[in-house]
């Protein structure tokens, strides 16, 4: 079954690009298209995308705005934020307003294939490049509740919790840990279930919030 995507963006040329490399793969369909805010809240709605690949910058609603209408609205489809701009601002809004992932546009083709099919997954992604600046920028606030948060969390689930915060995949982690792959997605599940994150996004974004891992030390 193919993954649905939709593409909001108000530059018609950029859509058709994505429409053109997305459509290369048999296991990917681009259901509809959306040239700003307004008509990509409307178009999820409407086509139940299960990805939409949302620009920052468009007339209307923006999509950071248009991003935090759609995840209110609980309809399930996840929101990779797309821009040429590699600002550390649009990230945290990014992030706050829901996304699921952030991607440069500039990003190599296949880099983009894969974006949409982590998170199709259920999986969360920051571009490499801007990884290191989101942790850099945690490390410099105070975080809200401190270790507490984790509270609910066991021994093992808060090693994987630090692990998924230092970038690893399951597979790295198991490796890491000694355990099947298997197990370590039992742990990912229970410990976002845990602490009702949606992604392994949101997981790293509380990791640093919440002083367990600070960039350096291991």
């Amino acid at each position: 079954m193919s993954i649905r995507v939709l593409l909001a963006d108000d530059q018609e040329l950029v859509r058709s690009g994505f429409r053109m490399i997305l459509q290369t793969q048999t296991d990917l369909e681009v259901v509809g298209e959306a040239g700003d805010g307004v008509e990509a809240v409307a178009a999820t709605r409407r086509l139940q995308p299960q990805v939409v690949l949302m620009d920052i910058r468009m007339p209307n609603l923006d999509g950071l705005q248009a991003t935090k209408q759609i995840v209110a609205a609980g309809s399930g489809s996840r929101v990779v934020i797309l821009t040429t701009f590699d600002l550390d601002e649009y990230v945290y809004q990014a992030l706050a307003a829901g996304a699921s992932g952030f991607l440069l546009k500039n990003a190599p083709p296949e880099q983009l294939i894969s974006a949409v099919r982590v998170v199709a997954a259920g999986e969360g992604l920051l571009a490499p490049s801007i990884t290191r600046r989101v942790i850099e920028q945690f490390t410099r606030l105070p975080g809200p509740g401190g270790t507490d948060a984790l509270g609910g969390l066991t021994k093992r689930e808060r090693a994987v919790l630090t692990l998924i915060a230092r970038g690893m995949s399951n597979a790295e982690i198991a490796a890491e840990l000694f355990v099947s792959d298997a197990t370590v997605k039992s742990h990912v599940g229970h410990l976002l279930a845990k602490l009702q994150l949606r992604d392994r996004v949101q997981a790293v974004v509380l990791a640093y919030e919440s002083g367990l891992v600070r960039p350096g030390i291991r």
